[in-house]
């Protein structure tokens, strides 16, 4: 059996969550072939995936919104983006179908969440799941007329699955499929290194991990100053300023190259960073509260928001709050008012997907 994962480019979170069900699927089932196909770089899905086995495909399959920074969308660009796609994609559809064609396996296209999942799995006659929490029709249609044409073709795509496996947090993605809920997808942490592990366990001051994605976001290293009795831990990717000028802040660590983010914060007492279905689920699946820094333009926020406020204990920041430093480090968080989320969303995704192949192969 060989599983091929359509992952959305825009950003990292797809990915991560689309890993996290990757190596649950292995340890269920070692004897299949799992592919992850997408446009982020190699060394990046290579320190999600933690696990060579699982083949990769470079293949940009969606555009979803290109972001002016970790905060904003530029709608302009998007729109240009979203053209130049359309003319790639039919040569794409052709060569991606060439090879698995190739290896001459029944196969499962699995989809988060690029329309374009659907005509390759048309071409190949094999069965479609969708795995999100939203579909890009949800996102352009509010967006006016000129999105219009692709909400609609975004739906029609999403129509033609077999399975939705529903993540938390999510927008309406009414495409009329069976369903099946999951909670929190996420990976788990891995070891890091010795000294860095040292380093950490000798810290006496609250460890806060500051995470804006992949494309990062600019702070002031000031900002960090104003919190001497805290100390903050940031991906080399942060964007907050370069790391060696970040490296020389006593409390500030840049984590080395191979560390994920997710990889710490188990030892963090909260995050600050911005609304992310990944971030949100690997720091509330580890009891980690969230200050969280609101935006708009973009849908799939303010049910992010929405969630935080019922599942997670948290705190909510404005753009000017961020940018002031007034990171309400410390205050109290705020109780969730609903219960916890499970955290098993990956287990519960792959074996969905296992019981899906055993019935209908």
């Amino acid at each position: 059996m060989l599983i091929y994962l359509c992952s959305s480019s825009h950003g990292f979170g797809h990915a991560a969550r689309d890993a996290a069900v990757l190596l649950e699927l292995r340890r269920l089932r070692p004897e299949w072939t799992l592919v992850i196909s997408s446009g982020l770089p190699t060394p990046v899905l290579n320190l999600l995936l933690g696990d060579p086995s699982i083949q990769q495909r470079t293949c940009q399959w969606d555009v979803g919104m290109v972001q002016s920074d970790a905060l904003g969308v530029n709608q302009a660009a998007t729109l240009t983006a979203l053209d130049a796609l359309g003319q790639r994609l039919p040569a794409l559809i052709d060569e991606e179908v060439r090879w698995l064609e190739a290896q001459e396996q029944p196969v499962l296209i699995l989809g988060d969440i690029p329309p374009a999942a659907a005509p390759l799995a048309q071409r190949l006659e094999a069965p479609l799941v969708w795995m999100s929490n939203f579909g890009w029709d949800d996102i352009y249609a509010p967006l006016g007329p000129a999105f219009q044409r692709w909400a609609e073709a975004a739906t029609e795509a999403y129509r033609c699955g077999d399975l939705l496996l529903r993540c938390p947090f999510d927008l309406p993605m009414r495409w009329g499929l069976p369903e099946r809920r999951l909670g929190l997808v996420c990976g788990t942490p891995r070891g890091i290194p010795k000294d860095l592990e040292a380093f950490l366990d000798a810290l006496e001051a609250p460890l806060v991990l500051v995470g804006f994605g992949g494309i990062g976001l600019s702070l002031g290293n000031d900002l960090f100053q104003l919190w001497p009795h805290h100390h903050f831990l940031l991906p080399a990717s942060a964007g907050a300023s370069s790391p060696s000028t970040l490296s020389a802040l006593p409390n500030v660590t840049v984590l080395p190259e191979g560390v994920r983010p997710i990889d710490v914060l188990c030892r963090c007492d909260r995050f600050v960073g911005k609304p992310g279905f990944s971030s949100f689920c690997e720091a509330m699946a580890q009891g980690v509260g969230l200050h969280v820094v609101e935006r708009s333009g973009f849908a799939e926020a303010s049910v992010l928001m929405a969630g935080l406020r019922r599942h997670g204990h948290h705190r909510c920041l404005s753009r000017g709050e961020l940018d002031a430093g007034a990171w309400q480090l410390d205050q109290p968080l705020q109780p969730p008012t609903d219960q916890p989320l499970s955290a098993l969303g990956a287990q519960e995704a792959a074996l969905a997907l296992v019981d899906w192949v055993g019935e209908r192969f």
